[in-house]
């Protein structure tokens, strides 16, 4: 069986090494991709099918049916914004649909404030090998296949 992890974001689709943070950049929290996302203020959406099991404003886990559980987390070092410039739409526990909008941010603002707004999308509790198609090096917008996650 194969889970679709869709984009959260609109952006350019780079390697987690592209991450300025060495705990993504290394995948210590685990394999996937990061969206170098647009300059605009936008909806972040669920990246498959789930239920909301981590929720911040800056980052969330959407776990699936079968247990595959996907962080997104918008920007780096965020998390010393408490909060400022996210809008959150959703509550822990709620059931979302692929694409279903969870935050509203602007990656701009995130980074005129100093902070990088690469979003890591991270598949938790994976191996590498777990990963295939990885649209790496393309354009996105929210929704788009990352990659497929055989489980």
């Amino acid at each position: 069986m194969s889970v679709r992890v869709g984009s959260p974001v609109a952006g350019r689709v780079v390697a987690l090494s592209e991450v300025p943070d060495q705990v993504f950049a290394e995948a210590m929290v685990g394999p996937g991709v990061a969206v170098e996302p647009a300059r605009v203020k936008a909806d972040v959406v669920s990246p498959l099918d789930g239920t909301i099991v981590t929720l911040h404003p800056h980052a969330f886990v959407v776990a699936g049916a079968d247990g595959a559980a996907v962080l997104v987390h918008l920007g780096i070092d965020t998390v010393k914004r408490k909060g400022e410039g996210f809008e959150v739409h959703v509550v822990k526990g709620e059931q979302v649909q692929a694409g279903q909008k969870i935050v509203t941010w602007d990656p701009a603002e995130v980074e005129a404030a100093g902070y990088a707004p690469i979003c890591p999308v991270i598949a938790l509790d994976a191996t590498a090998e777990a990963l295939g198609d990885l649209a790496l090096g393309v354009d996105v917008t929210a929704n788009d296949a990352l990659f497929d996650w055989s489980r």
